[in-house]
């Protein structure tokens, strides 16, 4: 599978910035990337303090290769950026070698 994350980091953000991620995720990012034509899925995870990222999930490299393009091309501008107040420091392709599923399943929700 073909994997990308995009990482930002919080070192130097604003006091808040964590509770401005939360919401944004919940309130937009979320629905921005369900059922996104040619992703898998996506994560969001965060270090308060340290480092947020987002972790993709793609079909094809083709679908992970046009979408970081179009990603990095913008990073600067990106939600993530603005609210932050920098760029990411990371934007690394990856190969997702399985991902399983646990007894309890999958909880697809942008509050957990």
């Amino acid at each position: 599978m073909n994997g990308l994350t995009v990482r930002w980091s919080l070192a130097d953000a604003a006091a808040g910035v964590a509770d401005e991620l939360r919401t944004y995720v919940a309130e937009t990012s979320h629905a921005k990337f369900t059922g996104m034509s040619g992703l898998r899925f996506k994560t969001w995870r965060m270090v308060e303090g340290e480092w947020f990222e987002g972790c993709y999930v793609f079909v094809s490299d083709e679908a992970r290769r046009a979408f970081q393009e179009t990603f990095t091309a913008g990073a600067a501008e990106a939600p993530g950026s603005k609210i932050i107040g920098s760029s990411p420091v990371l934007i690394e392709e990856c190969h997702i070698v399985a991902v399983a599923e646990g007894w309890d399943g999958f909880q697809a929700t942008p509050r957990g």
